[in-house]
């Protein structure tokens, strides 16, 4: 198994687990690693996923030795269609994801990381898109996510240059939420992840849908996306019961997700 798998009350933990490779991503992690959000996707006890790695990297990136064969222009597409779909697989989660850096975040595993809802990073995690260093460029939404989380400029240059970053550069440029000690990063992912998966879980889907979705549009087309996923939050048994305890002056009931 490259890929562990575990649950806690109300959220799941998913381990990139090859740290003799440093969690580099060959295709058959990244299959298990899909599975894995499959199975969290899945779950309705599962409402929040957090996502790291075993040993001392996150994830160094993609397996360099299973490019090295590639030499013609159809090899690097059968290669790329490949993998594709299982690069994005974490992206396209609706329940949140956090991801704990709990070290080097570099090139794949770097764009695994920037498709996380939250990062928190340990304070010797180094995070970068080091591809340019290999002739190539990002293949899995680097030169995309990169920009749109720190601004063209910044991105530009940790793209052109191929350096790493310290993580409290990152934190400082907005592409982390938080850096902790070493030891605590997974501890904050979780007592985090505790958090959210006590919240109603169609509204953390729906902020997430929409957050997301407004971001690829005009402004206009998600305010409207907005005020749709209000109404359909309005109306659950959990914004019932919220609005209750609110009025109630009590702590509202478990909420149930419907």
């Amino acid at each position: 198994m490259l890929v562990r798998y575990e649950t806690r009350d109300g959220y799941a933990v998913v381990t990139l687990d090859r740290p003799d490779k440093y969690n580099a991503l060959s295709l058959a992690l990244l299959r298990e690693l899909s599975a894995a959000m499959d199975r969290a996707e899945a779950d309705d006890a599962v409402r929040v996923v957090v996502l790291t790695g075993a040993g001392r990297a996150f994830c160094a990136g993609a397996d360099v030795s299973e490019m090295e064969p590639v030499s013609s222009a159809a090899e690097a597409e059968r290669w790329v269609s490949e993998r594709a779909p299982l690069f994005e697989r974490v992206a396209a989660c609706p329940k949140p994801v956090i991801a704990a850096i709990n070290g080097a975040a570099l090139g794949g595993g770097l764009e695994i990381a920037m498709q996380a809802d939250i990062r928190i990073a340990a304070r010797s995690a180094r995070l970068g898109q080091p591809e340019i260093r290999l002739g190539i460029i990002p293949g899995a939404g680097g030169t995309q996510r990169l920009p749109r989380l720190v601004g063209l400029g910044r991105a530009l240059e940790w793209l052109l240059t191929g350096e790493p970053m310290e993580a409290e550069e990152a934190w400082r440029i907005g592409l982390v939420n938080r850096v902790v000690p070493d030891e605590a990063c997974l501890v904050e992912a979780e007592r985090l992840a505790a958090r959210l998966a006590a919240q109603p879980p169609v509204a953390l889907r729906l902020i997430k849908e929409v957050a997301r979705r407004g971001l690829e549009g005009p402004l206009a087309t998600g305010m409207a996306a907005e005020r749709q996923a209000f109404v359909l939050a309005l109306t659950t048994e959990d914004a019932q019961e919220g609005r209750r305890a609110f009025l109630e002056k009590r702590p509202p009931a478990p909420f149930k997700g419907r």
